[in-house]
């Protein structure tokens, strides 16, 4: 059976910061003031590091489906909670994370730089990343640790009585605001009651391609799925000039959005390699070298399959614990920097994308909850067996979106 992958990488270039201390609205912030050289590499590397190792792992737990996380979501909310982490729980979050040997300063310096220069990249692109903490009435919460998350990541802190359901609806309200409703539901009444605090991460994205497709030219066609079916697609189609590269086991194609610098990545690996073996070897080197082998061509034919897809909500717990943070979702984590006898107990997780003629529209929301512990022929590039995709920038090379299209039901 013929396997495929399509890769689509995508970062995008701006920022909405979360007004006030009610979390109840979104609006984009006043101080855009960045410094491009403040964004460290070792930072984005690192980013970029769990982003292939957690697609990794979700591969082998969900490889006879689709996929699609924003890793760039994730770390952001997980960076979010290492802030409060201490000890061994911070060894092994730094691990995971990709920050080993990355100081506080210099982490959270890239973090701040990052996202003011995500908000104003390209005016072409829409992109609202919000963030927000929601604590339980009363608890006594350390300052440091809140004030470096209203600093560093925008997030408003917003104190609530657990206990009532309409503050469950609350918070889902402002997740539903952030995604432009792609989203509207993360957390389900009642909250546990030992539950301590919400970090939460939500993202939106739209971008029109930088060359459309013609609608015309869109045709039914057949899609060879994971499982060795056909299934019938509405296959977007391009003749001409396209930046395509090519290596020993794979094809890719680069399609821009808005002003250039944002770009969909789809790499298709030699027909007799596996979408599971090639996402087994895809790592940061191996993406790198991919990149760099595209060039814009003449007379390529193009043809990617027009699709929408959802994933989750998603239980990241097993797979975090499998990158080497377990320490963290046990009575044995050391968050003290937020408060004594805290540990973190569900990491959830839910995308959604649509890809059409016009371009791409994606969303993608993660919660942390935290509790008391105790040759000569011509190009070609048709997608239409099983791919992956992400969404990432060129000019920083962050990660936001990943996925793997299994099927098209």
């Amino acid at each position: 059976m013929r396997k495929c992958l399509c890769l689509i990488f995508f970062l995008f270039l701006m920022m909405v910061i979360l007004s006030g201390c009610s979390g109840k609205a979104l609006s984009f912030g006043q101080n855009d003031d960045f410094d491009l050289e403040q964004i460290g590499t070792a930072t984005v590397e690192g980013n970029s590091r769990f982003a292939f190792d957690l697609f990794r792992q979700l591969e082998q737990e969900d490889g006879d489906q689709n996929v699609f996380i924003s890793p760039f979501s994730i770390s952001t909310a997980l960076t979010m909670t290492y802030q409060g982490a201490g000890t061994t729980t911070k060894e092994a979050m730094a691990k995971a994370l990709g920050y080993t040997g990355i100081d506080d300063e210099e982490l959270n310096r890239s973090y701040r730089n990052l996202i003011r220069y995500l908000r104003q990249s390209d005016n072409k692109i829409e992109l609202n990343i919000g963030n927000s903490l929601w604590v339980r009435e009363g608890e006594d919460i350390k300052e440091d640790f809140l004030a470096v998350n209203r600093e560093i990541f925008d997030a408003p802190v917003t104190p609530l009585d657990f206990s009532q359901e309409k503050e469950v609806d609350r918070i889902n309200q402002w997740i539903s605001d952030a995604t432009k409703k792609k989203i509207e539901k993360m957390i389900e009444p009642p909250i546990p009651a030992d539950v301590v605090m919400y970090l939460i991460n939500a993202i939106y994205f739209k971008g029109e391609w930088a060359d459309q497709f013609d609608p015309k030219q869109t045709i039914s066609a057949s899609f060879q799925a994971g499982d060795g079916s056909n299934q019938e697609v509405m296959m977007m189609s391009k003749n001409g000039k396209v930046e395509y590269g090519q290596g020993e086991n794979y094809k890719a194609v680069r399609l821009p959005y808005g002003g250039g610098k944002a770009a969909m990545y789809c790499i298709l690996p030699r027909e007799d390699i596996s979408v599971h073996d090639f996402i087994g070897e895809l790592d940061e080197e191996h993406w790198q070298r991919i990149r760099e082998s595209i060039s814009e061509r003449d007379g390529v034919q193009l043809r990617l399959p027009r699709f929408k897809l959802e994933y989750g909500i998603k239980n990241l717990n097993d797979s975090l614990k499998a990158l080497g943070m377990g320490e963290a979702f046990t009575a044995e984590a050391d968050f003290s920097g937020i408060r004594d006898g805290l540990c973190i107990s569900r990491v959830l997780h839910k995308a959604v994308i649509e890809v059409n003629e016009k371009g791409s529209e994606a969303a993608a929301a993660t919660v942390v909850e935290v509790k008391e512990s105790a040759a000569l022929e011509p190009l070609t590039f048709i997608a239409d067996r099983p791919f992956v995709f992400m969404i990432a920038d060129d000019e920083t090379g962050t990660i936001l979106f990943m996925g793997k299209m299994w099927d098209v039901k």
